[in-house]
């Protein structure tokens, strides 16, 4: 092929044609390098056309996608669709390089890249860095090469996974602070990079149009327009792969540098080049087709090109309002294959018509323009049109973005992507994969607007904000649907449909997203602002969110399906409305922005104004229906609130008329009371959705967008309507009016009795919220965020990060409020003290916390804002009980404080009128009701009412009107309903203000009405007391009675009148006549009459009978100030500060007559007057009903609180004594001497009959027990310096010196030398998987266990443990466990006959020892209790691996089982050895409390290794203790394999063999014996071990030294005679003599010193005395003497007995002196070192190694931790694999090995076992401590169970960051680890940590 292509050039060599097939290569390169010189020439004509004929050959379009499209026949020639393009390919990279070598032309290029800019692109999930410190936009980021190498320390940066990919913006100063650049990016200027020499690049600009366009025309080829109903991604992933090669040849090209990329952006860019190529004219047929295939692309894209114009014709010129329908989603009506077609759109007619009415846009041509017409110049644009039609290809988007650093191209793609904003659109919505494609435009588009200059320039240049917003509107048409807001029938307005995917899958983020990071730059904000045009549209595409996601009341059942849209909803208005919105108010923050303000306000309430009209919106909002998504109101008023705040316009300057105010506050006040509904669970039959839209609603993120506008709506309106107005609507929505009235009984008939409690509650407290609240009225920012964060503090302590999360920031990440800056911290620390992580003694772990200082709990507590932000009622509860404990604390006020109140900050002058509220005869008229009823107590008030009622006559006392004089005025006008009641509208006056009768309507069955003889107009003599204004008393019949007062009426009146009031008279109020119309509610209301009621009082008097009330005395309130006077003259008021509502009432009269001297006099003669009691009520008998209810109810409870006290102290009882049983072989030491010659048998209780008694053949008790493997002991190592984990390459672990491998290597040396059953008995196993016993010390009966297990087994809701492998948890204290160790039935402690010291030789115990080993231990007949020793063997062998078990050559041999059972002896006694600290030190009975199970185990233990019998001449016994004369005949046997030695036995084993082949119990003479016994051949070891170690000199010295005593008295006793005789036997073998030049290795450099001999010797020998004392300890019941650690060799000694009675203390100790030989020592000395001899004869390497046995283990650890936790991550979240070579996607290490392993990964599964499964049962016998890298927790696997443990690194505040969310550096907490480290070591895993789950063998 290359020959013809060769030929093809033609040209001035002609015998290249005639080259053979065979040098492709060579052949490449040459033509290449002709064809760079014939371009060199100044005259470069021919050669150009030259090359272009080559390459039209080479990169021919046409054969490799026939292999894509038509499959197999084309693969037949020439070797397949990729050989071709791989050829390419090849000439390509040839010619580029001119001739050269690739690779070289690559390094040339390199050379001149002059770009400090860093560039690098990275996919989702990669992980990057992100410094606030350092960036300017908030969009910045680093890869992590970059920030390492730049200087962050200090700063406040995180790390985090991208989730959409991103760029590293390292090196660009528009986004980044030139401090934070890296050293390679520190702007490097331009003058030093070389010019490109112009030859380098020569033939790139020939070859690249042609290649980039071959490319293009593979894109067109491959795309077919799906087919209506099938997806065609199958189709295009097949192009895309057939094209990763050539994408991938462009990306390697960008990564070139800055030379390469400029060259790439002429030819991407040039406009010519393209109209060359793509114009589809010329004879070339193949182009042809292919410009044809774009045209058809483009065109079924719903999109034009210019020359095709007149299809479209602009058929309906009706001027700016073409419907946007025909025009966006039809497309044209010659469109092909269009699948939005309109018939879908029509398919129901009403809907139609909702979606195509009222949607105004600017101008219908613009828009067309802008929605329609594509037209491509350049192979960019069209490279684009093909990445977005292929729906972002990685590959393509990657190299797109790597070409970003150039800064020509960034300006030209910018322009291109805008270009194209609304075919990407038009795609997204019809993507399968609209996740993936969101991501991937995000990727793109925040690279392009996050540079404020860029997107000035194509926002003047393209019209960016014009296509955004269009694009917008355009997008959410396609999902309106009528609105059933107000009038359902005749609603013009549409809203968009929660239901749709395009919502619910938040398909419109990337176009939102783009939009708030635009108006992030105040530049474009500035435009946007300006434009009226684009406003107008703006909030046309706001009010389709208006009104959105309606909720109606259930009435009758319960809805069916919950609908979940609220998500969509909650979301859609957070991010397509509210964030941008936020975006505006950042740039309208001074005085010179005031005109933006205006304009949106200007447009904003025109959108309201249409938005009513299309609702057919009056005055009555529709019952039983509220939407909490008002975002055009919510719009208006965050303006409105910056207009005031920042910019110092006239709030009344942009506030609408009366009307316009009453109707906008409708919506905001009718979501305030159906939060109260919902709360009252009136709402229940909705479902659970609607309480989670009432959390939304107040939840942090939502907050300070939803209900903080609302309610500042809500004060802005208050502050402006009429006050009576305003309250009156308040209680009639919150329906609640029925019940304000003095009347006992009344009738609703909007609300059920059940919930006017809590409905009053709510109006009330909404009202002292709406009174309160200051957070727009005048606040300052700092104060704020003081305030919440008060709030959230005093709802519950809070770690750092959650307090970051509640505190509402302002929502658009973009605006610039950082949290976490500089004024978070510094408020933090004036309000809170940090509370350092603690351990709780149950091991849950404690985070670092907040909580509040007590000055803040004194003086700041504020519930009103608690209240205001709690998202669960509990909440508010949760800060009262705090408060209440603080107050207790510091002794402030003992009893149940209420909460307090707190002065506020002072209101901004413009909303001064909103304290007018307070100061209206409408609140006066319902606080006096309310305290009136309180009084008399009727029912549905509750002490939160009365609080609220207080908190509201105290606030008005704090903010009372200035002057009272245009009071006296209004009082001119015509009388109405609420004048009868009080003279003015001052609260200060209208508190002593004295109502006599009232006139009430009620239910004929009322009470009132036998007392309606009363009747009639005395007055008492108080009434001289009042105001000489009033009317004489007989002037008018009515004088001194109250009218009925209805709120309702009072509302409508108040409406109509503003309604009617025409604007000349808009200044002064003109009170019509009233006209008393009876208003009744809808219901069938019982009849009411009028009755008249004597009252008598005023608000004083009734405060002051509150007093005595509350206080339960009669005149217990008594005016402070007759006393000192004082008191009315400082105001501040601080003993008041808190309290209950006493101290409440009590604040609230002083301040009164502070204000008031009259209300002075009236409180002082009210407390003179002897308050006569209340009248006792008449009681009905419905009455006396629900008296008697309580009476019995109240009985019950005293009842029920009297048997629940009984059973806890029963139960406690109970548990304490459960809790004494401990082990039955009690642990507390046995006074042996007190006792009784006659010891009691044990007694147990089990904990599930309750029946004590004795463990008996036929029904034994046994204890509750957790058999577990365990691997902790393998891990011990013989060096102190702690394992650390590897974080580098370099670092490697190597398991070698563990104690298990070391076990394993001695025993696999001597399975190779010796007789294997010999073998199996000279050592232990279970080093790993040892079985480990332990217990909670309950017990039970065993057949109650068993139907405990049928209980369990049957019951099915039982989680984490699994009943059908055993487990369970204890029954009393749920301990988890998983077997029943049967008691044996004997006494409790072996009796005194065991004990007593007998006095007989040692010779004659040896001999009983040797016969009872004997005897052949016969099984037990078949007991329960014989049975169930056998079941739980079977348990203990089960729960270990069988690679544990069976160590023998010979499977299944018995030697097994026998080594087995007394090895898990060995683990159990070892295990409590390392829980003690390793030592014996201490002494004590057990540590930690454990309650030990040995003995138990022991009996088990022993029953079954009595049934294998060693036989006799094998038991090593004799061995010990007979001399045998035969000793060579048994050894010449050559042909057998001899025995071990005895001198390589391991002594503990032996010791452990000799018990458990005693018959039990066990007397106490033959456990000394045995132990007298093995200490003289481990003294003999030693001593070998010794000889072994010392170097040739030494040997011959010690013999010699020995030697001279050999014949003194103690010679048996003699260290030194003793040495020098093992030496001298020994040294007949060949043991000494091989000491070759390894040797000298060996040999340490110590010169011994009789000391360190003695030491030695000693350290020798301590791990045997360690074990049999604590085998004593829990046979005998012996307690354990404690000591220092130096003395502690001799100590248990003595309490073993090995040291004689008479022993001297004086003299330095020796251990020789413990000896005690059975038989002459030299002879047994010799007989044991010849076994040696006969061996070592032959291997004397191996013989040395075993004498030599290591003994001092270190206690085990978990690998040490680095510091900080970015080192362990930055090394293994890109750590290969060891198994399959892959980056896992979730990798784990090892904790205790350092393995390194992937989670749930697939690809290292085994057998189906994930990887972390398998390890945690090679590396701990089924336990696992794994690190997850990328989540920085721990997991714990245990058997078939996991839990997440938590995490040992925490943040600065002492917080764990699961899954690095907040990616803050986070350090090692000690504590945590060491606590992790304890349980592993104690096994208590189980135990402590609650969550397990199931693995199923998946992770």
């Amino acid at each position: 092929m290359a020959a013809a292509a060769a030929a093809a050039v033609g040209g001035p060599q002609p015998a290249q044609s005639e080259v053979p097939e065979q040098g492709p290569a060579l052949d490449k390169a040459a033509t290449a390098a002709h064809l760079k010189a014939a371009l060199s020439r100044p005259d470069n004509r021919a050669g150009a056309e030259e090359l272009q004929a080559l390459l039209e050959r080479v990169l021919n379009a046409e054969r490799p996608l026939a292999g894509a499209a038509g499959g197999e026949e084309a693969a037949g020639g020439g070797g397949g669709p990729g050989a071709a393009e791989e050829d390419a390919l090849e000439w390509c990279k040839c010619l580029l390089a001119g001739g050269g070598g690739y690779d070289e032309f690559c390094a040339a290029v390199r050379a001149y890249d002059p770009a400090a800019l860093c560039g690098l692109v990275w996919t989702a999930n990669f992980v990057a860095y992100r410094c606030r410190t350092c960036g300017i936009s908030p969009c910045m980021s680093l890869c992590a090469e970059c920030f390492h190498q730049g200087d962050h320390t200090g700063h406040d940066f995180n790390m985090f996974r991208s989730q959409a990919g991103g760029a590293c913006d390292c090196g660009d100063s528009n986004v980044m602070r030139e401090s934070g650049f890296c050293r390679r990016h520190q702007i490097k200027s331009s003058s030093n990079i070389p010019c490109v020499p112009k030859d380098l690049l020569m033939m790139s600009e020939f070859v690249l149009p042609r290649f980039i366009f071959c490319l293009i025309q593979y894109l067109r080829e491959g795309y077919n327009e799906p087919a209506a109903d099938v997806p065609s991604e199958k189709d295009l992933n097949k192009v895309l792969q057939l094209l990763e090669p050539q994408i991938s040849f462009l990306e390697d090209l960008t990564k070139m540098g800055g030379a390469m990329r400029s060259v790439l952006t002429q030819v991407l860019t040039n406009q010519q080049n393209y109209k060359d190529l793509t114009s589809g004219l010329g004879e070339n047929a193949c182009a042809k087709k292919s410009h044809e295939k774009y045209l058809i692309a483009l065109k079924s894209s719903g999109l034009t090109y210019p020359e095709d114009k007149l299809v479209y014709g602009m058929q309906e010129p009706s001027a700016g309002t073409s419907t946007l329908l025909v025009q966006g989603l039809a497309g044209a009506p010659g469109a092909l294959g269009q699948v939005e077609s309109s018939d879908e759109e029509d398919q129901d007619g009403s809907q139609g018509l909702g979606k195509r009415k009222r949607v105004k846009l600017s101008s219908g041509t613009k828009d067309q323009s802008i929605m329609d017409v594509l037209k491509h110049k350049s192979f960019l644009e069209e490279l684009l049109f093909w990445t977005i039609k292929y729906e972002f290809p990685q590959k393509m988007v990657t190299f797109l973005l790597n070409m970003l650093p150039d800064q020509e191209y960034k300006v030209a793609f910018t322009k291109t992507f805008v270009q194209h904003y609304a075919f990407i659109m038009k795609t997204l919505k019809k993507s399968h994969e609209s996740d993936t494609m969101s991501n991937r435009i995000v990727h793109i588009s925040v690279q392009l607007f996050s540079n404020e200059e860029l997107a000035r320039q194509v926002t003047e240049e393209c019209q960016l904000l014009d296509i955004m917003v269009t694009v917008l509107l355009y997008m959410m048409e396609s999902c309106l649907i009528k609105s059933e807001l107000q009038d359902e029938e005749n609603s013009l307005h549409v809203v968009v449909n929660c239901g749709e995917a395009l919502l619910k899958n938040n398909t419109y983020w990337p176009l939102v997203s783009d939009f708030i990071n635009i108006l992030s730059h105040q530049s474009v904000a500035k435009r946007f602002l300006e434009d009226h045009g684009l406003l107008v549209t703006w909030m046309n595409f706001v009010s389709f969110f208006q009104g959105m996601n309606l909720n109606k009341r259930e009435l009758n059942e319960h809805v069916e399906f919950e609908s979940q849209t609220y998500y969509a909803a909650f979301a859609a208005e957070l991010e397509a409305c509210a964030q941008p919105m936020w975006g505006l108010l950042s740039h309208c923050k001074v005085r010179e922005t005031q005109e933006y303000t205006r304009n949106v306000v200007r447009y904003c309430l025109e959108a309201l104004q249409d938005w009513f009209d299309a609702i057919n919106f009056v005055d009555e909002p529709a019952p039983n229906q509220v939407t909490f998504h008002l975002p055009l109101h919510r719009y208006y008023a965050m303006f409105l609130s910056k207009a005031v705040k920042c910019q110092e316009l006239d709030l009344d300057s942009l506030l609408p008329d009366q009307e316009m105010l009453m109707k906008l506050m409708i919506h905001p006040l009718q979501i305030q009371a159906s939060l109260a509904e919902i709360h009252s669970n009136m709402w229940v039959r909705n479902g659970l959705q609607i309480k989670g839209q009432a959390m939304t609603y107040v939840q942090s993120h939502f907050c300070n967008s939803m209900i903080d506008p609302d309610i500042y709506l809500l004060q802005v309106c208050a502050s402006r309507l009429d006050p009576d107005y305003f309250i009156s609507s308040v209680f009639e929505r919150f329906k609640v009016v029925d019940l304000l009235t003095m009347a006992s009984q009344h009738h609703n008939t909007v609300l059920d009795v059940e919930h006017e409690r809590s409905m009053l509650e709510g109006a009330l407290t909404f009202l002292v919220i709406l009174l309160s609240l200051r957070l727009h009225l005048g606040m300052s920012d700092d104060e704020i965020l003081r305030a919440e964060m008060v709030a959230q503090l005093c709802m519950n302590d809070r770690t750092h990060s959650s307090l970051l999360d509640l505190i509402p920031e302002n929502p658009n990440p973009k605006s610039g409020i950082i949290p976490g800056s500089y004024s978070f911290e510094s408020v933090l620390s004036t309000v809170a003290d940090f509370k350092a992580p603690v351990f709780e003694p149950g091991g849950s772990m404690q985070q670092g916390m907040y909580t509040p200082k007590a000055e803040v709990w004194d003086q700041e507590f504020d519930p009103v804002m608690v209240i205001l932000r709690t998202v669960y009622r509990r909440d508010v509860q949760s800060a009262m009980d705090r408060y209440t404990a603080f107050l207790k604390q510091s002794g402030k006020f003992p009893g149940n404080p209420w909460p307090p109140y707190k002065k506020r900050t002072s209101l901004h002058p413009s909303y001064k009128g909103l304290m007018r509220l307070l100061h209206c005869k409408t609140l006066h008229i319902v606080l006096f009701t309310l305290l009136y009823k309180i009084l008399m107590d009727h029912q549905n008030l509750s002490e939160h009412v009365l609080c609220m009622v207080l908190y509201l006559i105290e606030l008005g006392l704090e903010n009372s009107a200035e002057d009272d004089s245009e009071e006296e005025v209004s009082m001119g006008g015509p009388e109405r309903c609420h004048d009868s009641w009080f003279p003015g509208s001052n609260l200060v006056s209208n508190m002593r203000h004295f109502i006599n009768y009232v006139r009430v309507r009620v239910p004929e069955t009322a009470p009132e009405l036998k007392r309606d003889s009363l009747a009639g107009t005395s007055s008492d003599d108080l009434g001289s007391l009042q105001n000489s204004r009033r009317p004489k008393v007989l002037q008018r019949e009515n004088s001194g009675t109250a009218q009925v007062f209805s709120l309702v009426a009072e509302r409508r009146k108040k409406f109509q009148e503003i309604i009617n009031r025409s604007s000349s008279e808009a200044n002064q109020v003109i009170r019509p006549p009233y006209t008393p119309k009876k208003w009744s509610a809808p219901g069938s209301a019982p009849p009411l009459t009028t009755a008249i009621l004597e009252i008598k009082e005023s608000i004083l008097s009734l405060l002051i009978k509150l007093h005595h009330k509350l206080s339960g005395k009669q005149n217990s309130y008594y005016p402070p100030w007759l006393d000192d006077i004082e008191v009315l003259i400082q105001p501040e008021i601080p003993k008041y500060n808190h309290g209950d509502g006493i101290t409440a009432v009590e604040r609230i009269l002083l301040k009164s007559a502070m204000q008031s001297r009259m209300n002075k006099r009236i409180i002082e003669e009210i407390c003179r007057k002897v308050t006569p009691p209340v009248p006792p009520k008449k009681i009905t008998a419905a009455e006396k009903k629900t008296l008697d209810k309580e009476e019995r109810r109240q009985k019950a409870r005293e009842r029920q609180q009297k048997l629940l006290a009984e059973f806890a102290s029963r139960q406690k009882s109970f548990m304490e004594t459960a809790m004494d049983v401990e082990s039955p072989e009690n642990e507390s030491p046995m006074e042996i001497a007190t006792a009784e010659p006659q010891v009691s048998e044990a007694v147990y209780d089990c904990v599930i009959c309750g029946q004590s008694g004795p463990s008996s053949e036929d029904r034994p008790a046994g204890l509750v027990v957790l058999l577990q493997a365990s691997s902790v002991l393998g891990q011990c190592r013989d060096n102190t310096e702690p394992k650390k984990l590897p974080i580098s390459e370099e670092e490697q672990i190597y398991p070698w010196d563990t104690c298990a491998a070391v076990h394993d290597v001695r025993l696999s040396l001597l399975q190779r030398y010796f007789k294997d059953s010999s073998c199996l008995l000279a050592v232990s196993i279970g080093w790993e998987g040892g079985v480990y016993v332990q217990t909670c010390g309950h017990t039970l009966h065993i057949d109650c266990h068993k139907s405990y297990m049928e209980s369990l087994r049957n019951d099915q809701v039982l989680q984490g443990f699994s009943v059908d492998k055993g487990e369970f948890t204890c029954p009393l204290c749920r301990q988890f466990a998983n077997s029943v160790l049967p008691c044996y039935p004997g006494s409790n402690v072996e009796s005194n006959l065991w004990q007593r010291p007998s006095n007989k030789s040692t010779q004659d115990l040896i001999k009983e020892v040797e016969e009872l080993q004997g005897r052949p231990g016969a099984f037990p007949s078949e007991t329960n209790l014989s049975k169930e020793m056998e079941s739980v063997m079977k348990d203990i062998k089960n729960t270990t691996q069988k690679k544990y078990r069976d160590y023998s050559k010979t499977p299944g041999s018995p030697d097994n089982d026998f080594l087995f059972m007394y090895s898990v002896a060995r683990t159990n006694l070892e295990l409590e050895l390392i829980h003690r600290g390793g030592s014996l030190c201490s002494g004590g009975a057990s540590t930690a409390g454990k309650r030990s199970c040995l003995n138990q185990l022991f009996h088990v233990l022993a029953l079954h290794m009595r049934l294998y019998t060693i036989d006799s001449e094998y038991n090593p016994w004799k061995k010990l203790t007979q001399l045998i004369e035969d000793m060579n005949s048994q050894l010449g046997n050559e042909e057998q394999q001899p025995e071990v030695p005895i001198l390589y036995h391991d002594v503990t084993s032996l010791l452990l063999i000799q018990i458990l082949l005693m018959p039990q119990p066990l007397r106490k003479e033959h456990f000394s014996c045995i132990v007298k016994v093995l200490f003289t051949l481990l003294y003999t070891q030693a001593l070998a071990a010794l000889s072994v170690k010392g170097s040739e000199e030494d040997r011959s010295a010690w013999k010699h030294a020995g030697a001279l005593r050999k014949n003194t008295c103690d010679a048996e006793k003699s260290c030194e005679v003793l040495l020098s005789f093992v030496i001298s036997e020994l040294s007949k073998g060949k043991l000494y003599c091989e000491e070759g030049t390894q040797e000298c290795a060996m040999v340490s450099p110590i010169a011994w010193s009789p000391e360190s001999m003695e030491k030695y010797i000693q350290a020798f020998c301590l791990p045997f005395l360690r074990i049999s004392s604590l085998l004593q300890h829990h046979l005998f019941g012996e307690d354990l003497p404690s000591c220092q650690e130096e003395e502690e060799f001799s100590v248990l000694a003595s309490c073993l007995g090995l040291l004689p009675a008479f022993y001297q203390t004086d003299h330095p100790f020796l251990s020789a002196s413990c000896l005690d030989w059975p038989v002459t020592a030299l002879d047994i000395i010799t007989q044991w070192c010849s076994e040696i001899r006969s061996f070592t004869e032959r291997h004397a390497e191996q013989g040395k190694a075993l004498l030599i046995q290591e003994s001092r283990w270190k206690l085990p650890h978990l690998l040490q931790l680095p510091e900080n936790y970015n080192t362990i991550f930055q090394y293994y979240h890109r750590k290969t694999c060891s198994v399959c070579t892959k980056v896992p996607k979730d990798p784990a290490v090892c904790l205790v090995c350092g393995t390194f392993v992937c989670l749930k990964g697939l690809c290292c599964k085994q057998q189906s076992y994930c990887e972390c499964v398998l390890h945690s049962q090679n590396c701990g016998a089924g336990t696992g401590i794994f690190l997850l890298i990328n989540a920085s927790v721990i997991i714990i696997i245990r058997g078939h169970r996991f839990c997440l443990w938590g995490s040992v690194y925490l943040d600065a505040h002492g917080e764990e960051d699961r899954d690095l969310r907040r990616g803050k550096p986070l350090y090692i907490c000690e504590e945590r680890y060491r606590v992790l480290e304890q349980q592993w070591i104690a096994h208590t895993f189980d135990h402590i940590n609650k969550r397990w789950g199931p693995h199923y063998n998946g992770l």
